[in-house]
């Protein structure tokens, strides 16, 4: 499935949650990861987040799309 994965996390912990997230998918800007996942990495991943972040105070989307609808993205301005 296609992923998209947008996380707001503080300072401290935002060098932890992008190794996390390099592993699995696609930079795209900042702290926004795009690519394509099974269903087993995603639970992977998302057990690897979980363990890097607050709960209390970070936050992180994960958008899914199912198998073979994958998102067109339109870049504005300077591409990444």
């Amino acid at each position: 499935m296609y992923v998209v994965v947008v996380y707001d996390t503080a300072t401290e912990r935002n060098p932890k949650i992008l190794r996390t997230c390099r592993q699995y998918l696609h930079h795209v800007q900042r702290s926004v990861f795009e690519g394509n996942l099974t269903p087993a990495q995603l639970r992977r991943f998302r057990a690897a987040v979980q363990h890097a972040i607050d709960t209390g105070y970070d936050s992180v989307l994960v958008y899914t799309f199912p198998p073979g609808a994958t998102p067109q993205r339109d870049e504005w301005g300077t591409a990444q």
